[in-house]
């Protein structure tokens, strides 16, 4: 039996919280899955520096140094590009305030971490985000993101 080795796409994500038990999701415009802001790195971009880019347009949020904590890369099957796979560095941040979604999203809703499941989920959301959320305290002190 034979093997299919699907090509990688490099993205960075933000799992992003309230600190109060619920989740920021995005659904982009023309999809049907719930995942976390972000987006594919360009070429000599760091994958924070393509975080800080892809949700200042995705959902205008502004990041200063320290208050997204890397996570680790994590591997999954890309919801909306039939046949390749995601490399995302996964971010950690605690937003204040109200997303204010860009052209490319078209919804964005918070979430309990326990009604999240019954979403339709990015693979990468439902194998890796949720089980991360849930395990991360939220007592733990985070810097707070702003929206804009």
């Amino acid at each position: 039996m034979t093997s299919v080795a699907f090509p990688d796409i490099r993205i960075t994500a933000g799992l992003i919280d309230d600190g109060h038990g619920r989740l920021l999701l995005v659904r982009k415009r023309g999809t049907r899955w719930f995942m976390q802001a972000g987006g594919k790195i360009e070429t000599g971009e760091s994958a924070r520096s393509a975080l800080c880019r892809e949700l200042h347009e995705e959902i205008g949020v502004t990041l200063e140094e320290g208050e997204a904590r890397h996570l680790g890369c994590y591997r999954a099957v890309a919801a909306n590009e039939t046949g390749m796979m995601v490399q995302a560095e996964l971010f950690h941040l605690r937003l204040a305030g109200t997303p204010t979604i860009g052209s490319e999203i078209e919804e964005a809703i918070w979430v309990a971490h326990d009604a999240a499941g019954g979403l339709p989920l990015a693979p990468l959301t439902r194998d890796h985000v949720l089980p991360l959320a849930r395990a991360l305290p939220l007592a733990k002190a985070l810097p707070l993101a702003r929206a804009l």
